[in-house]
């Protein structure tokens, strides 16, 4: 793979990386694609492609065996996609290592095993196997991030070129002036996907205007929250991706300085994120004078140890330049004094994800998809009793009952929904009642709950509202950079009030007790993660308040699941 000089030179190498790609699926062997994640490697992937290596060479079949990413549907892990000659690709579900000879065998003798596949990636059915894109966890979704999930290779630059990669990015260098670009992004009303959802574009204006220099972009991929595996998952599938969005963001803010900030514990993420980094320099995609343009850009990558306050920017930023990570107060803003004390503009993984596309087709175009203020598409995560657990790219604006009961299945069968924990750890839950809402940016806030990063757990009737709150509070506890008191002290005494109550000790003031405490830990804790550390237990006792004073005043969990001590006394 030699360096590209110029324009030419890429328009090139994109033909033949197209060539490759278009006789790959045109041609005369068999295709099969194993998809390789971490979700899938817990679930036996890696068994499933070396057997399938083993018996493709003992069996003398002519195939071509690739490594693709997670395509969001973590709950048919593995999965094994198979295109024979003449034929569309079929994507079986639930590949493991036991049935990989029965599957070959089938397919040798003709036999498609429709019972096993989740569809066909064909505009319409075929043999008797439905469209992939009408199965019911697809069929609602828009995929634009995720439009090449399971399909390319994400640690090969030729199959992100060959399918349209580093399109965008020539658009910008080649045919745009950085002003031109942030007006794109601003005129998409691209909004962070971090969690906050400030506009994109009015933060890279303001880290444009601001004088002083170098600058720097930076990428926040640590996604801490225990329940959030949306970037992590973007990244082992689509690394090149956030690549090409962090490459236009620097080429936006005419700076050479761009790294990515990765939690240290996603592992496969940051290999493959490194791996795209190595190629883009081999490629000329990074480097000094990209492709002859005069523009330079270098990107480092740095990894967390597994703190979750490292996901707030400021501490974030003091973690890259080897610093202990906590957050300061503000102002100045980072796009004022980030890294180094230089103007520094930092984005969500996705928020990156989202640029190309932008600049591909139009700022106007993004803005049409979603509501008026929730342009856009969104990655979403659901955990708990749910049919189809994994990754969804839904347009912003669809209901929450739509997301729960159509995109991911609803309840699995002996489950009954009993509410819906919004905005990771940062929020309060819904009830059944009130799932009508839009999932956005807005609609959420007036009842306690927030899209945040976009992560949600469903959870039954056998899930305790206290019990649930606890965890909630105590990672919150864990968590806690200890730098400013409100959070430092105030966590643990809210988990201490829900531990007297889970083991039946609780009195009736400490309900009042916690609503006092938790407006301190809200109105003076030093960063965004402590402002909204009480927020979950504040939900969860405004909707589920008879379960709380159940535990109180009768000892009585009606889930089963607190340890309520015997000799404690009634509460009267």
């Amino acid at each position: 793979m030699g360096r590209l000089s110029d324009r030419a030179a890429f328009e090139q190498y994109a033909a033949q990386a197209e060539q490759r790609w278009e006789t790959l699926w045109s041609g005369d062997r068999w295709v099969i694609s194993v998809g390789i994640s971490e979700c899938s490697i817990a679930k036996g992937a890696l068994e499933t492609y070396r057997h399938l290596e083993l018996l493709l060479s003992d069996g003398h079949i002519p195939a071509v065996l690739r490594r693709v990413g997670c395509a969001g549907w973590c709950f048919a892990e593995p999965f094994v996609e198979i295109k024979l000659p003449g034929q569309p690709p079929i994507v079986y579900g639930w590949v493991t290592t036991d049935r990989v000879p029965d599957l070959l065998d089938a397919l040798r003798r003709g036999e498609l095993r429709p019972e096993w596949a989740l569809g066909v990636r064909a505009g319409e059915s075929w043999q008797g196997i439905p469209a992939l894109r009408d199965h019911p966890f697809l069929r609602s979704q828009r995929r634009l991030l995720l439009e090449q999930a399971g399909i390319i290779d994400p640690e090969s630059i030729d199959d992100y070129i060959a399918t349209g990669g580093y399109r965008a990015f020539l658009k910008a260098l080649f045919e745009m002036t950085p002003e031109e670009v942030v007006n794109e992004v601003k005129t998409s009303n691209l909004r962070g996907r971090g969690g906050a959802g400030f506009p994109t574009g009015i933060k890279w204006e303001s880290g444009r205007r601001t004088p002083a220099w170098p600058k720097y972009v930076v990428v926040n991929s640590h996604e801490g929250e225990p329940n959030v595996f949306k970037d992590r998952r973007l990244l082992e599938t689509n690394p090149h991706l956030v690549l090409e969005g962090l490459l236009i963001g620097c080429y936006a803010l005419e700076t050479p300085h761009g790294y990515n900030y990765i939690g240290g514990e996603h592992a496969l993420a940051l290999r493959r994120f490194q791996k795209a980094v190595e190629q883009a320099y081999e490629l000329g995609l990074l480097g000094d004078n990209i492709l002859g343009s005069g523009f330079s850009c270098h990107v480092r990558v740095r990894t967390g140890g597994g703190a979750y306050i490292c996901g707030e920017g400021s501490a974030l930023m003091y973690a890259i330049m080897g610093q202990r990570g906590q957050p300061r107060t503000k102002p100045p803003r980072s796009v004022e004094e980030g890294l180094w004390k230089r103007p520094t503009v930092l984005n969500n993984t996705e928020t990156f994800a989202s640029i190309p596309a932008i600049i591909r087709n139009g700022g106007s175009w993004y803005a049409a998809l979603g509501t008026k203020e929730s342009t856009g598409t969104k990655l979403v995560t659901m955990q708990g009793p749910v049919r189809y657990l994994g990754v969804a790219e839904i347009e912003l604006g669809m209901p929450m009952r739509q997301l729960i009961f159509e995109v991911f299945g609803g309840l699995r069968d002996g489950y009954r929904f009993k509410g819906v924990q919004t905005g990771g750890v940062s929020a309060g839950p819904l009830r059944e009642e009130e799932l009508d809402v839009p999932v956005d940016f807005d609609a959420l806030t007036p009842l306690g709950a927030m899209l945040g990063s976009g992560g949600f757990v469903v959870f039954d009737d056998t899930v305790c509202a206290v019990d649930f709150a606890r965890y909630l509070v105590a990672f919150s506890r864990y968590e806690s950079c200890g730098k400013c008191t409100p959070c430092r002290l105030g966590t643990p005494a809210l988990v201490e009030i829900l531990d007297r109550i889970r083991h039946g000790f609780g009195r009736p003031e400490d309900l009042d007790v916690i609503q006092y405490a938790s407006k301190h830990i809200i109105d003076l804790s030093l960063c965004g993660l402590g402002q909204v550390a009480p927020m979950p237990l504040l939900g969860m006792l405004e909707r589920f308040r008879e379960e709380f004073i159940e535990h109180i005043t009768e000892r009585r969990c009606r889930a089963g699941v607190c340890p309520m001590t015997a000799a404690a006394p009634i509460a009267s």
